[in-house]
């Protein structure tokens, strides 16, 4: 009986974390905010040394409009330095991915703004895989936008639901019209 319920209470926190992790990566309600904000939209991302799960993303630093799941926040002084969080901004194009790489959620993550460089932002994001097809944003459709490096994205779900946000509200930030980018046609 005790080996039961120790499988049972194990199942289930295991089960509890897998939804946790995959929850985190999933778009829900969102919160259009003026201020300043990191915008890794196209960030390329590296590994956490000693973190399994987290990475480090190049993004920029913005002002004005952008939209999260949480309200924006001003700069906050950390013994790191100052502190910021990555937000959305719309998108003009993207390449659709769907494969098991692994890549970066910002979306609200804790950004540390540049000493050197008052325009970049390093913010520390989760590492996530396998929850559909993901977007990578680009102007130009390559064969390597799919397989090569870790890169901060969205699923297309998320990235559909942000920019369906956008067209209800009557604000400041209008998304542009996605253009989905695909291999030139042979003829």
């Amino acid at each position: 009986m005790k080996n039961c319920v120790g499988v049972i209470l194990s199942f289930t926190i295991l089960f509890g974390l897998t939804i946790g992790l995959s929850a985190a990566a999933r778009a829900q309600g969102f919160v259009l905010s003026k201020g300043i904000f990191a915008l890794c939209t196209v960030a390329p991302c590296n590994a956490v040394p000693g973190s399994s799960k987290a990475l480090a993303c190049s993004c920029t630093v913005n002002n004005g409009y952008s939209v999260g799941q949480k309200p924006g926040q001003p700069i906050t002084a950390t013994a790191a330095g100052e502190q910021i969080r990555s937000r959305y901004y719309p998108v003009k194009a993207y390449v659709i991915c769907d494969n098991d790489r692994p890549w970066a959620w910002c979306l609200d993550k804790p950004c540390t703004i540049s000493k050197s460089n008052p325009n970049a932002a390093t913010c520390t994001c989760d590492e996530v895989k396998n929850l559909g097809a993901y977007v990578i944003v680009t102007n130009q459709y390559t064969k390597a936008a799919c397989t090569t490096g870790i890169i901060s994205s969205a699923t297309v779900q998320q990235i559909t639901q942000a920019t369906d946000f956008l067209k209800k509200k009557d604000s400041a930030l209008a998304p542009f019209p996605i253009q989905v980018l695909s291999p030139p046609q042979k003829g």
